[in-house]
């Protein structure tokens, strides 16, 4: 992965666009090349400066939560905002008030 990521910012410092990238990856990796929009994003990184090719905390999958823990915050206090539950959750705002909505 890490390997990849360096190969990007190597065609990135090389003035190749991130389409023009993946394709080479995809003939020299096949199957485990980046997809484009995988490329496109560490493209965008590196043009704002972002050299770190080593994974930033929060990348990644989301954090799950269950109900519960939700359920527990509301009877703790059922006037917090969705802003002060994502925060206590560590959840996106969205995710809660999804949440909110289904229960």
């Amino acid at each position: 992965k890490q390997h990849l990521r360096e190969v990007l910012l190597h065609y990135y410092l090389l003035k190749k666009s991130a389409a023009e990238t993946c394709r080479l990856l995809v003939d020299v990796y096949g199957d485990h090349a980046p997809s484009e929009p995988t490329c496109r994003y560490w493209f965008q990184r590196f043009k704002r400066g972002d050299f770190d090719v080593n994974d930033k905390e929060g990348d990644g999958a989301p954090k799950k939560f269950q109900n519960e823990e939700l359920e527990k915050l509301l009877d703790i206090d059922p006037c917090q905002t969705l802003e002060e539950l994502s925060a206590a959750l560590d959840v996106d705002r969205s995710t809660v008030g999804k949440r909110l909505h289904a229960l």
